[in-house]
């Protein structure tokens, strides 16, 4: 396995890498880390880089775009298993060939399943099929010191030993560097419609939303522009067979008072928005009105009207300290996906959770040195 001097479109947060390797197997990873004595940086496609705080040092930064096969696909048991560096679009590819898919959208183009774990990215169906921790049923780790270890299986219901899988989604590579995946698969729906609704403000944005989560819709995803003002459209998907999909369209309609039918949803729907300062929230789904109402003069972006996640652009100059004392009576958080200049973990993440503690009791154990993804992870860990 070659390595090569890092170079700037190698950075991570501004942290230029000394070394950049990009091991083909999961020994190949497992001997990167035996090996190394310095801070491993682990990336899939590099796609959501700015998702974690900027590093405190990366010495060799540990591209997983090599570990690309498809290991085993189960039609009849609805499992796949994949290596973390197969992207989502070729593994969607493939799954469609059988009439399945993998039920997660996030937006960036050529993301890879290990960096989609990592940075536990999802899209709008997350409202009816749920993120990465509900569809992970099984993961292959490298751990700080080099071993693999396994956790889940390759059946649905599967309950020996601990769930490590939720523990490394979200972790950045803070706790091990993901290999493999075992995922659970769904049907590729038969028939899909959309019904569009303009929305004035925030008020009336948080009713519709609070109208479709009390009834008896089954969206597939429920999705809201905003511009400036709050302002924008509210886009409910229905993914079912036809007749289903005709039926709860014109239910829709009637519950939210009009709007219209289209036959895909529009070209933003699902989408991160751009600017200067791009921040994803969080917050109690009844509180959409509020959460949108807090955001500063000229906000824009799109929420997932009933789950509680919302992402924004807004001013480079935004005070993210006022913003997430704002979120915080609605069990809010403002957290950087994208900023003008890689900031610390503090700025990046906000205040340390209550669970602050655990988690750094959590580092520890996996890796006590603190090598991966050093200072990446809320707090600094």
């Amino acid at each position: 396995m070659a390595s090569v001097r890092g170079g700037a479109e190698d950075a991570v947060g501004g942290v230029v890498p000394a070394e950049v390797v990009a091991p083909a197997t999961a020994d190949e990873v497992a001997e990167v880390l035996r090996s190394t004595g310095g801070s491993v940086v682990p990336v899939g496609a590099a796609t959501k880089t700015g998702w974690a705080a900027r590093p405190a040092s990366c010495d060799v930064l540990l591209r997983t775009t090599g570990l690309d096969r498809i290991v085993a696909h189960e039609p009849g048991d609805l499992v796949v298993v994949a290596e973390a560096g197969v992207t989502l679009g070729a593994l969607q590819r493939h799954l469609a060939g059988h009439g399945q898919m993998l039920a997660l959208d996030p937006p960036e183009e050529g993301a890879t399943l290990g960096g989609i774990v990592g940075a536990n990215a999802s899209g709008p169906r997350r409202l009816r099929y749920g993120t990465v921790r509900d569809l992970l049923i099984g993961v292959t780790v490298a751990r700080a010191d080099g071993t693999l270890a396994r956790s889940g299986g390759k059946v649905v219901k599967n309950v020996a030993g601990y769930d490590l899988g939720k523990l490394y989604t979200g972790a950045h590579g803070g706790l091990g560097v993901v290999v493999s995946t075992v995922w659970r698969l769904h049907p590729l729906p038969r028939a899909a419609g959309a019904v569009s609704v303009p929305v004035a403000g925030p008020a009336e944005a948080g009713r519709l939303a609070g109208l479709v989560a009390r009834s008896t819709l089954t969206p597939s995803a429920v999705e809201l522009r905003f511009a400036p003002g709050g302002g924008g459209d509210l886009v409910l998907l229905f993914e079912s067979i036809e007749a289903s999909v005709r039926a709860q369209s014109a239910q829709a309609r009637a519950l939210l008072g009009g709007g219209s039918e289209l036959p895909a949803v529009p070209g933003w729907f699902g989408r991160r928005p751009a600017g200067p300062l791009v921040l994803r929230l969080a917050y109690e789904p009844a509180a959409l009105a509020a959460v949108l109402a807090a955001l500063p003069e000229g906000a824009s972006g799109t929420a997932s009207a009933c789950t509680g996640v919302a992402y924004a652009a807004v001013d480079a100059d935004t005070d993210l300290g006022a913003l997430r004392a704002a979120l915080a009576p609605y069990d809010g958080s403002a957290v950087v996906l994208a900023a003008p200049e890689p900031l610390d973990a503090a700025a990046h993440w906000g205040p340390v959770a209550d669970s602050f503690g655990l988690m750094t009791r959590v580092k520890d154990q996996f890796d006590p040195a603190r090598r991966l993804s050093p200072g990446r992870l809320l707090g600094g860990l």
